[in-house]
């Protein structure tokens, strides 16, 4: 059944979906290609440091020759790789630029012939910022010697290309896609100086986008460190074009970036890759290391982004304390308030199981559900419910239906002890219970410890609940002979004991979710059924000596 809010959701999908509909039709006319043209520049006010792109895009430094290439077979030959990574052209800082001056124009030429006007795919948000970034950044390269004709033609679809991301940009929900619009805007106008009042649209609009999109540490309101890495790329390379212009950054822009640095340093692992929370797959940070390490001196912070983070000598934990975001920022969010991952000596030991949305779509809704976290699970039911309409689906992604609240955060230090406490009421309406997580670090002895509590508000209703540890699929786990312990092996010489007081653990096949394929792991799994008491049980994990 549609609840109040679904019905209004669903009834803004309609519209929406219909503004859709009657916008591809419109774009594919030859009336609105053609309120795409505008005044050509003539030329570009300087030549932009290609290399540049690096910050935002990382490639192996191999080069191939385009000369090498027939320029009338390359978008034949090519017609089946990935549609983006084709049409954004950021390859082009792959090719020689020696060698391949002739036969890049005659690509570009050809590509222009074939796409020059609205193709839903080709110029599509993100894809068709990109092809114009790289354009520019590389302009000196391909008008080099170029006749009349190609310059025209060239330049004047980059225009086109504008005036369609400012025509729609007022439509665009997604921020970290209206953050491309508006830096390649801004871009443009720094370029071109009959379009200086692209700079000044992009910077206002980029303004107001900030303001929305974080918090006031600079982190995502998606609570998603993904989409951390990606906004720091952009606006660092953003703050870096206008200073190769040589032009005044704008203070919020300095702002911002110190923010999502001060973030980003937070929230890398020691393998350099980030922690698999809302959305976050195993990502790799260190494209941006030399920059950061440069530039800007690491902040020690206890909690960023709803994540506490836990650090002595080489153990590190992150605990998501967090409540979940809003619904138009929820669409990657994972249900696993009071999850936690566990990193010793650089290697990640506990986790959740990671954002499947590189797999497949069934693979992507599955790693949202609270039992693919290191978390509490009642009677197999997640603690948030997410939206299954598709038309609603289709338009706001799989965003969230519920929400709940975390609460009695007790961050505490003394000479001993180090760590976190936090409850969260996410089964409180369905179940009466609530849950509590406390995790610290034992400094005298050297070891991780943690509890857990139900406490049961509604007696007389058996209740079923699973506490699951995911561990690293690069570890083996296997239970020992008492029935409390489960012996972790890290590597050859080094093996950590995870024991559980007064209880019975088992040792369950489980996957993993957070690269490009699914992997088989393992989970240690506390479970059991609960009717009139609380419940509350201690766990640690020790090195194997």
């Amino acid at each position: 059944m549609f609840g109040i809010k679904s019905v209004y959701f669903y009834l803004i999908a309609l519209q929406i979906t219909f503004i859709k509909y009657l916008k591809k039709i419109y774009f594919s006319s030859n009336h609105y290609n053609k309120s795409l043209e505008s005044q050509i520049p003539s030329q570009a006010n300087y030549n932009p440091n290609p290399y540049l792109l690096s910050i935002i895009t990382a490639y192996n430094k191999e080069t191939f020759k385009i000369s090498e290439v027939d320029p009338n077979l390359f978008w034949i030959e090519n017609k089946k790789k990935d549609s983006k990574q084709l049409h954004n052209f950021f390859w082009l800082n792959l090719i020689d630029r020696k060698t391949d001056s002739k036969n890049i124009k005659k690509i570009i030429y050809i590509w222009m012939l074939k796409n020059s006007k609205y193709k839903k795919k080709i110029w599509e948000t993100s894809t068709l910022s990109s092809r114009i970034i790289s354009w520019i950044l590389n302009i000196d390269f391909i008008l080099d010697n170029a006749n009349f004709e190609f310059k025209r033609n060239f330049l004047g679809s980059i225009i086109s290309h504008c005036n369609h991301l400012k025509k729609n940009i007022k439509f665009e929900k997604d921020y970290l896609k209206k953050i491309e619009i508006l830096i390649t805007l801004i871009l443009s106008g720094l370029i071109f100086k009959e379009y200086e009042d692209n700079y000044k649209l992009g910077v206002k609009e980029l303004e107001n986008s900030i303001k929305n999109f974080f918090d006031n540490d600079g982190f995502p309101l998606s609570r998603n460190p993904n989409d951390l890495l990606f906004s720091s790329k952009y606006l660092i390379f953003c703050r870096e074009i206008i200073k190769d212009a040589q032009k005044y950054v704008p203070e919020f822009l300095e702002d911002i970036i110190e923010k999502n640095i001060t973030c980003l340093n937070f929230v890398k692992y020691p393998n350099n890759k980030l922690p698999l929370f809302n959305g976050a797959s195993d990502s790799i940070t260190n494209q941006l290391d030399d920059y950061l390490e440069q530039n800007y001196k690491k902040k020690s912070e206890n909690v960023i982004g709803g994540l506490f983070k836990l650090k002595h000598k080489s153990h590190v934990v992150f605990f998501d304390i967090g409540k979940p975001p809003k619904k138009k920022f929820s669409k990657c969010y994972q249900s696993g308030p009071l999850s936690f991952e566990y990193f010793l000596d650089g290697e990640k030991i506990i986790c959740n199981s990671g954002f499947g949305g590189n797999i497949s779509s069934k693979a992507e809704l599955l790693s949202r559900l609270t039992a693919c976290q290191t978390t509490l699970t009642l009677n197999d039911t997640s603690v948030t419910k997410f939206e299954r309409n598709k038309l609603i689906n289709q338009v706001f992604g799989n965003s969230i239906k519920n929400t709940f609240k975390t609460y009695d955060v007790n961050v505490f230090k003394d000479n001993n002890l180090i760590g976190c406490s936090a409850s969260h009421n996410g089964y409180d309406k369905n179940f009466g219970c609530t849950h509590k997580r406390e995790i610290f670090f034992d400094k005298e002895n050297n070891f991780l410890k943690g509890a857990d509590h139900i406490f049961k508000r509604k007696d007389g209703i058996p209740i079923r609940y699973v506490f699951r540890f995911h561990i690293n699929p690069n570890l083996t786990v296997v239970k020992t002979m008492g029935g409390n312990s489960a012996l972790i092996q890290v590597s050859k010489n080094k093996s950590l004991i995870f024991t559980v007081s007064n209880e019975t653990l088992e040792v369950e096949k489980s996957i993993f979710l957070g690269g490009e394929k699914i992997l088989d792991s393992t989970c240690i799994n506390i479970s059991g059924n609960l009717v009139n008491k609380n419940k509350t049980f201690s766990w640690e994990i020790k090195k194997n000596i």
